[in-house]
This record gives C-alpha cells, sequence and structure tokens, in this order.
C-alpha cells in the first residue's frame, strides 16, 4: 500500500465521520407531526411517547457501542479485573452522584477505547507509511484503547473525590445545624428535613433524600443506614450511627452531633495541615497573585 492510500483512506474515514456527527445535529427542515408535537407533554403518562422521542434523538457514538457490544461482553471479565469490580464502581457512581448504571459506564468506556484504538492506529498507520516499523499502528491503538478505558475510570475516581472532599467540608456546619436545631426542641426528622432545605449542599441533598425515602414507607433509621451504606464516608457513617441510636434508644443527641461537629472541625485542619507539609515546595513558587496589590 503506497503512503497516498494511506492517508487518503485515513482522511476519508475522518471526514467521513466528522460530516456524520454534523448531520446528525442538524434539525430536520420538515414540518414536524402532531405525534412528534404532542409526545413530550405526555412522557410522564406514556411510554410510547418516551419511545418516540427517545428514537429521535441521534447519537453518532451510539452506534459504535452496539457494534462492538459483543466484543465487550467477552472482555467483561478482563474490564472488571483491570479496572474494578461492578459493586466499586456503582460506589464510584454512587459518590459522584452520577446517574448512569454501571452497564452505561462500560459502555463509555468501551466507546472511549474504540475511539482510542481508531485514533492510535491512525498514527500507527502514518508513521508506518513514513517509514516506521510495521507492528506501530497496533501497538499505539492497544495503548489508545487502554488511555480511553482508563481516562473515562480516572474522570469517575476525580469526580467521586472531590465531593467526598466537598461532604468533608459541609460536615462540621451540618452537625451544628441539626445540634441547634434538636437543642430547640425539633424532632430528628423535622431537623434533617430543615438542614435538606436550608441550601444547595451535597450532604443536605442526600440527607433530604434520606428524609423523603423515610415519607415514601421506609423507617428513617433504614434510610439513615442505606445512605452511609452507600456514601461509604467515615464522618458520615459515624454521625448516622448516632441518629440511629437516638432514633432507636433515645440517646441523647444535639450534644453528641456537636463534639463530633468539633472532631470534623479538626480533621479538616489535619488535613489541611497535611495537604501543606505535601506541596510545601510548589507553595514557595510565587503566583501572580501574589503581586496584585
Amino acid at each position: 500500500m503506497s503512503a497516498e492510500l494511506g492517508w487518503s483512506l485515513i482522511l476519508g474515514a475522518s471526514l467521513g465521520f466528522g460530516l456524520w456527527m454534523l448531520v446528525s445535529l442538524v434539525p430536520i427542515l420538515r414540518r414536524p407531526l402532531l405525534l412528534h408535537r404532542v409526545a413530550p407533554y405526555v412522557l410522564d403518562v406514556s411510554a410510547g411517547a418516551r419511545d418516540l422521542v427517545a428514537r429521535r434523538r441521534v447519537s453518532p457514538t451510539r452506534v459504535l457501542g452496539v457494534v462492538a457490544s459483543p466484543v465487550g461482553d467477552r472482555l467483561a471479565p478482563v474490564l472488571h479485573a483491570l479496572l474494578g469490580a461492578p459493586e466499586g464502581i456503582r460506589r464510584r457512581l454512587r459518590q459522584a452522584a452520577s446517574t448512569e448504571s454501571v452497564e452505561e459506564l462500560r459502555g463509555r468506556q468501551l466507546r472511549w477505547s474504540v475511539l482510542g484504538a481508531a485514533a492510535g492506529a491512525a498514527l500507527g498507520i502514518g508513521g508506518a507509511l513514513q517509514g516506521g516499523h510495521g507492528a506501530l499502528p497496533a501497538v499505539l491503538a492497544v495503548l489508545g484503547a487502554a488511555i480511553g478505558a482508563f481516562a473515562v475510570d480516572w474522570r469517575l475516581q476525580r469526580r467521586a473525590k472531590r465531593r467526598l472532599a466537598r461532604i468533608s467540608s459541609e460536615l462540621p456546619s451540618i452537625l451544628e445545624f441539626l445540634s441547634l436545631s434538636l437543642a430547640a426542641g425539633e424532632g430528628l426528622q423535622d431537623a434533617l428535613r430543615r438542614v435538606g432545605a436550608a441550601g444547595r449542599s451535597a450532604l443536605g441533598r442526600e440527607l433530604a433524600s434520606a428524609v423523603a425515602d423515610s415519607a415514601a414507607g421506609a423507617s428513617l433509621s433504614t434510610a439513615l443506614a442505606t445512605l452511609a451504606d452507600e456514601l461509604g464516608h467515615p464522618g458520615v457513617t459515624r454521625s448516622v450511627e448516632q441518629m440511629r441510636g437516638a432514633l432507636e434508644r433515645g440517646t441523647p443527641l444535639a450534644q453528641t452531633l456537636q463534639a463530633q461537629a468539633l472532631d470534623a472541625r479538626d480533621a479538616a485542619k489535619r488535613d489541611l495541615l497535611e495537604a501543606a507539609g505535601r506541596k510545601e515546595i510548589s507553595m514557595l513558587v510565587p503566583h501572580n497573585s501574589d503581586f496584585r496589590y
């Protein structure tokens, strides 16, 4: 195969994929049917309307997932061994407050692996045509596929870690708010509802969802235990254990939550000092903001 033919195949495939993506984003120029105009307003009561709206949404990346799904089913045990078990993925998705399922995340990893392999193979073919080694396309394809899969998992881990850090920073204030509400005579469920409605904090929304689950039929103790198990945050787990003890055995709670808030603030100070110790060299480098007056 000549160099001109190889570059023609690469550029033609890239042009075709790009044009396909652009065409999929172009709105339909014909007059919409009455069925299509009514469907968005009856999504909550009609399964057929939901299917119709879902069919009208076109995404070129879904085709890659459908084509590569048989290969993905066979490679699923290998992916679980390399990227973690489904239980760990499900825990990270919950910690990141993602609405994706484990299967959807694996499908996204598969699509990015295919795209990475295609990009690596294209680069390898270009390098081979310029006089590189014949195995360069295969090596770069495997490397691109691995980078695509690990990039999706790394991004999820980063989102989960950032949200857990945000929950850690919000925990002392939430516990103090709860202790003040309990000391004022409110019940635990009313205090949790007040905390959940007081702001847009991540932990406040989690507590509000637990209260909503208890209002839907589950006991508040069970809803809180489920919240602690799903988040896997040590501070939240300790606080939930104290709340469940107060609900089941009637133990005093206001002073205990106040003490836990102080412990959480002390832990945050220790974490800040440890982070400063790890980054003491970078803290010595002046930034542009240091010279502003």
